[in-house]
């Protein structure tokens, strides 16, 4: 039974993690950049769990408990008893690569290695960390405590036990899983960043304004949200990402990434998290 989880990386993909990890009962260390990011993530933590208890959708006594169970580690060290890590950090693979490096020498042998990649080939990732069998795929969605699917990618070498450890360690969050190929993009975002990349040249076009293209999609698909506010919920840099990954590695135009998608991302516009994408966003996060 996995009982100490390590996660990487205190980004909003990161603090999801391993919120929903301490809520079911694990004792997580989470680790950033520097002492200070992580304990900057976990003190963030907090104030969610504060949030949740005065919305009455958690009592008070889950949040005290699952706040003991949650603390920053000052760096890759502290995760040297983890039974499980889940590296949470940018979509970028050789930032990726160099984690995968280090975690193999710094945790235990048995130690699973996990990472939240949405594109990156977990194959290459299993190679740098020197356990090719104990690493595997574990996608979560944004937002992580409220969206239900993970996506569960083996690479070549990940073993039938690390798959059936992984796929228990999702259901113990309340998580359903898929199991996806590992080939870029996986499921999800072989669907996804195409329409989002689409919705970014018909912007590109001409076709329609920001609001009429998400208005349009949301009634004419019968979808939840626009695409243009997804790319900019999802953050225009990891949508951009996964674009060059999927157009690199499959050689297909039809990935290409929207010049558009390009500038903002140059323009430092990328997106809910900066106030600024293909909408402007205020203090609270609300569409300006």
């Amino acid at each position: 039974m996995i009982a100490r989880l390590g996660v990487v990386g205190g980004g909003q993909m990161g603090q999801g993690i391993a919120q929903v990890a301490a809520q079911a009962g694990l004792d997580v260390v989470l680790v950033d950049v520097t002492p200070e990011l992580a304990a900057a993530a976990i003190a963030k933590l907090g104030k969610t769990l504060d949030k949740l208890v005065e919305k009455g959708k958690l009592a008070a006594e889950a949040r005290d408990a699952a706040q003991a169970r949650l603390r920053a580690g000052a760096g890759h060290a502290d995760l040297a008893d983890r039974d499980f890590v889940i590296e949470a950090a940018p979509e970028k693979e050789s930032l990726k690569l160099e984690l995968m490096a280090s975690l193999g020498k710094v945790t235990r042998p048995e130690c699973i290695l996990a990472s939240n990649t949405s594109s990156i080939s977990i194959t290459k990732l299993a190679a740098a960390s020197g356990r090719p069998e104990r690493v595997i795929g574990m996608h979560f969605m944004n937002p992580v405590p409220i969206m239900k699917l993970v996506e569960i990618v083996r690479g070549l070498p990940t073993s039938d036990a690390t798959y059936q450890a992984t796929i228990e360690l999702a259901q113990r969050f309340g998580k359903t899983t898929v199991a996806a190929r590992d080939i870029p993009g996986f499921i999800v975002n072989r669907v996804l960043i195409p329409l989002l990349n689409e919705a970014c040249y018909a912007l590109y076009e001409g076709l329609g304004t920001p609001a009429d293209i998400d208005t349009g999609v949301k009634l004419g698909l019968n979808h939840p949200m626009g695409p243009l506010e997804l790319a900019d919920l999802i953050g225009l840099d990891t949508v951009l990402a996964i674009a060059n990954v999927l157009h690199q590695e499959l050689g297909d135009d039809k990935y290409r990434p929207c010049p558009l998608l390009r500038q903002h991302v140059a323009a430092g516009w990328l997106g809910k998290k900066v106030g600024r994408g293909f909408y402007k966003y205020d203090a609270t996060g609300a569409k300006a």
